[in-house]
């Protein structure tokens, strides 16, 4: 991998990372406000801990995918970013762009996803 694309790729991961953060430090803001309110109407407070809720799973995928992204940063760092880890060839340009954090070229996804339908 060209230094260009080295600091291209540890550019966009750590964009990625600290947008996830700022995002995951806002909606502790929001429901720690939200927990200093009372609300009477048994409806109003259902429909707050359905959208508590809903924050939560997303707070969790963001978390997985902030994961991810630490891993694909190591990865870089290593020399190892952009190489499949099932075949050892070099993952697509486009594949990279689209989704920094893989780990598996088009082919290896497309047979490990047909595996996981069987």
């Amino acid at each position: 991998m060209r230094r260009r694309e080295f600091v291209q790729y540890r550019t966009l991961l750590k964009h990625q990372l600290a947008e996830i953060v700022g995002q995951g430090e806002e909606k502790v803001r929001s429901m720690v406000a939200q927990d200093a309110e009372e609300i009477p109407d048994p409806n109003d407070r259902g429909t707050v801990e359905s959208e508590r809720n809903w924050a939560l799973r997303l707070g969790d995928r963001d978390r997985r995918l902030a994961a991810k992204i630490e891993a694909a940063l190591e990865r870089l760092e290593k020399g190892t970013f952009g190489v499949c880890e099932t075949c050892g060839r070099p993952i697509a340009a486009a594949r990279l762009k689209a989704r920094p954090v893989t780990t598996l070229c088009i082919d290896c996804k497309t047979e490990s996803e047909k595996g996981e339908r069987i």
